[in-house]
Formats: C-alpha cells, structure tokens, sequence
C-alpha cells in the first residue's frame, strides 16, 4: 500500500538535498532580515537618512532584480555548486565591511550589496537545489517548506536580536551569520566531494538538462504573470516588514524590544501557514481558490487598519494578515511546477519569478519610507498597500485563468 501524507512522501526523496537547499534559502533570508531587526537602535546610533535606510534592504532587490534570470540560466547549464561556493565566500565578506564601518551609511549600502549579490544565487540556488532532490509527489510540500524561508531567517534574527541588544551589540547578529555562512561553505565543499546531493543537472545533448524542453510561449506567459504577481505581492510584504518594528516604536510607543516580538507574531504565522498550504496542496486543494481567498483577506486587512488602530483591534489585525500571508509564497513557489507541468528542470522558471520577487523588495521599502518623508506620518501606508493586495487579486485571477487553459 502507497503510504501517504506529509512524511511518507519523503521516501522517494533525497532528504538531504532538500535540506541543504532549504538551509541555503534560510541562511539568505536571515542575512537579509537581520537589519530590520536592529534598524531603530542603528538609526539612533548613526543617524542614517531613512530613504537610504530602506535602501538597506531595497539593494538585495536590485541585485536579484539584474542577476536571477542569468543565474536562473547558469545554475540549469552548468550547476550551482561553483556559484553558491563564491556567493557564501561574499557573503562573508559583505559582513565584514558592515562590521569595520558601520557609521558610514554608504558603506553600510555597499556592505549590504555585496551581500546582495550572495543573496541572488542562494535564493535561486536553494530553490531549485530544494525541488531538484524532491520526488513529484513531494513537490507541494518542498513548495510549502521552501516558502517558509524568509520567515524562519526572520524569526531567526528577531530571537537573536533582544540578546544582542541586551549585550549591546547589534553586531552579534552579524558574528552569527559569519558563522553559519562558514559552515555552509564547509557543507557545500563536502557535498560537492561525496557526490550524495544532485548539486548540477543531469545533461543530455547539447549541454541542455536531461529531460528538459524549451517553456513554451504560453507557460512564459504565465511565468511572466506570476512574476508581476510575487513583484507587487512582495513590495507589500517586505515594507510592511522592514518598517513594522519601526513603526510600533513611533506610533504606538513600545520599547524596541516589545516591538520584536510584535513583529514576530504574523511572522511566525506566516511560517506555520506556509507548511499547512503545502500540505493542502499536496492533498489536492485548488491552488487558484487558496491564493485568491488569501489576497482577499490581505486587502480587507489593509483597508481597514485605519479602523483597527492599536491595541486588541491592532493585535488582531497582525494575526489575520500573517494568517493569510503564509498562503500566498507557497502558492507562487508551487508555480514553476504548476505551469511547467514538470519538477526538476525549474531553474530558468525560478529565476523569472524571482526576478518580480525582488523588484517587489527593491520598491517596496524605499516607496514606504518616502510616503513618510513627504508626510510626517505613517497614514499613507494602509492605502498603499490596500491597492496593491488589491493590484494582486487582479493578478492572481488573471494566473488562473492562463494556468487553466
């Protein structure tokens, strides 16, 4: 008898390829995600501008943006091994530059660029390592796990940051991610050696994947849709998450550290959600009716923060949306199997979702941090980001109906 469910799944699966590829995507996420986290004690420190501040996060965006459709390319050719060996090497470096001057903001910028660019081919590179491991019955639940990434990084660096701020250090958080990025580094030269993880591609004539076929006009279509999509879907997401600790401090007066776990309530929702949506997915739930409910409940939420405010009403509001916002990245990670009706030849399709993923990141931080700029005040964001979850039902119905025809 066929066993079946979350575990079972896994038989046919090289568990400890899944595992390295998810842990490249957490390392990435948590190097991104330790700044928003300390933000309000480096702003304090050094006074940065804040359009520049934004920036901070905004400069992974813009390397993703240039790099993960060529990386996408490189990494289904040739492999990722090589790339993910020099992208942990700059990893470590970028947090090094961060370390010796942290009081200049353009260098702190060029730090994060650096680290920026490590990030790209993590990103890239963990998701497909993550579905090149998976069996095809797993793949809705690697989708779900795989979706979890940039909560786990997140909820790593908000438990480690009152502990750094306790020291007195923000820089412990960066003393970590030297640390994991090393042992990665190690993991990835051993698997390299032993040859246990599928690590490059299986080629067949003319350099292409074995088994691969060209995407075809119409799943570019919907790939390109699904972009846009994850593009206006994380704008949203990532200025609500850079500026949420900051804003709990401003308006509603909570101490930095009351601020972190307030941020880590829709964050660990977030993570939770991702896992039951994979697992939903796995048993057959519609994929379109998932997403668009979500995005449904996002946009009430945003609409209507000017009526929840704080308090019980602003506790609610953060439970509802980390609630719904678990659903939508594993949705939009299951798409590259989805459209292209096959699991392992996905890297040139994750690296066309990628690339509207981070120029989501890239605009989202910086136009939340120039509405208060030109305003004083943070009124601007719930309408903001009530028109994109709006922008991205559109978007989602739209996916739909090219994924069904």
């Amino acid at each position: 008898m066929k066993r079946r469910g979350g575990i079972g799944v896994f038989m046919q699966t090289r568990i400890a390829g899944v595992a390295f590829g998810l842990g490249l995507a957490f390392l990435a996420a948590y190097q991104q995600f330790k700044l928003p986290v300390v933000l309000p004690v480096l702003l304090a420190d050094y006074g940065y501008d804040r359009t520049l501040a934004g920036g901070f996060m905004s400069i992974y965006a813009l390397f993703g943006l240039v790099l993960s459709i060529p990386l996408g390319r490189a990494i289904q050719r040739h492999g990722a091994a090589l790339l993910i060996l020099l992208a942990l090497a700059l990893m470590v470096v970028g947090n090094v530059v961060a370390l010796l001057v942290p009081e200049s903001g353009w260098l702190m910028l060029t730090s994060r660029g650096l680290e920026g660019i490590a990030f790209a081919v993590l990103a890239i590179g963990g998701a497909a390592l993550a579905n090149a491991n998976a069996s095809q019955r797993s793949l809705p639940l690697v989708a779900g796990l795989m979706a979890t990434w940039i909560p786990v990084g997140q909820l790593t660096a908000t438990v480690l940051a009152p502990v750094a701020i306790a020291a007195a250090s923000w820089r412990m958080l960066w003393y970590v991610g030297i640390g994991a990025t090393t042992l990665f580094f190690v993991w990835t030269v051993i698997n390299r050696a032993s040859g246990r993880i599928a690590l490059a591609p299986r080629t067949g004539g003319g350099g292409k994947p074995a088994g691969s076929t060209d995407i075809t006009a119409r799943e570019r279509r919907a790939l390109m849709t699904t972009a846009v999509l994850f593009m206006l879907w994380s704008g949203q997401y990532f200025a609500y998450m850079t500026w949420l600790p900051q804003y709990l401090v401003e308006v509603h007066g909570l101490a930095v550290t009351q601020a972190q776990w307030g941020y880590a309530i829709p964050v660990t929702l977030v993570l939770i959600m991702c896992i039951v949506t994979g697992l939903l997915l796995q048993r057959g739930l519609a994929l379109g009716k998932l997403l668009a409910g979500a995005l449904v409940i996002q946009a009430a939420v945003w609409w209507l923060l000017p009526f929840t405010g704080g308090g019980a009403g602003g506790i609610a509001s953060l439970v509802v949306y980390g609630t719904a916002a678990g659903v939508v990245p594993t949705c939009l990670f299951a798409m590259p199997s989805v459209i292209l009706g096959r699991g392992h030849d996905t890297a040139r399709a994750f690296g066309i979702v990628m690339t509207g993923r981070n120029m989501g990141v890239l605009i989202g931080p910086v136009l939340v941090a120039q509405a208060f700029k030109m305003t004083g005040t943070w009124d601007l964001a719930a309408p903001i980001f009530g028109t994109v979850t709006t922008l991205c039902l559109a978007a989602a119905i739209l996916l739909a109906r090219q994924i069904r025809r």
